[in-house]
């Protein structure tokens, strides 16, 4: 499904929906991982033949076609899981490195203005204390807010 945008100068374009970017990025990544095996596999087939490709040319052509061929078959499923998988991990990363950009920025802003330190500490002391020894480990910036805002020591 596309989306059917207008440019400045009343021109229409098609531009790709937001549900089918990750899909094809995905597909995208698959097809490249995909011709970086095979021609991996492609030189290191060549390099093997070379020294027998002297005397025979044409058995030496069809044995590369049939690497090629067998490759593609062969490495299609599992560049396509590989991929699935890197974007899976590379949007968790992206994810959490904008979660850790903003929980910066909301500590810079509430340090500067009472009003947004006192919201925090009033949501800070709304949560609940019972929290385990190993959750509270997960963040060294935001235990070390919750030990600010508990003490009120935001004014130094």
């Amino acid at each position: 499904m596309n989306t059917a945008t207008k440019t400045m100068w009343g021109q229409t374009t098609l531009l790709p929906a937001a549900s089918e970017t990750p899909v094809a990025l995905t597909q995208f990544l698959a097809t490249v991982l995909l011709a970086a095996g095979v021609s991996a596999l492609l030189v290191l087939t060549d390099r093997l033949l070379d020294g027998w490709a002297e005397s025979h040319w044409v058995a030496a052509w069809l044995a590369l076609w049939a690497v090629a061929v067998l490759a593609m078959v062969l490495l299609r499923g599992l560049t396509r899981v590989l991929a699935q998988h890197l974007m899976t991990h590379l949007d968790a990363w992206s994810a959490q490195l904008a979660s850790r950009r903003a929980d910066h920025r909301l500590w810079a802003m509430a340090q500067k203005d009472p009003r947004l330190m006192r919201d925090l500490a009033v949501a800070m002391d709304r949560a609940p204390e019972e929290r385990s020894a190993l959750q509270g480990l997960e963040n060294p910036m935001s235990r070390r807010a919750a030990r600010v805002v508990r003490d009120r020591l935001y004014y130094i």
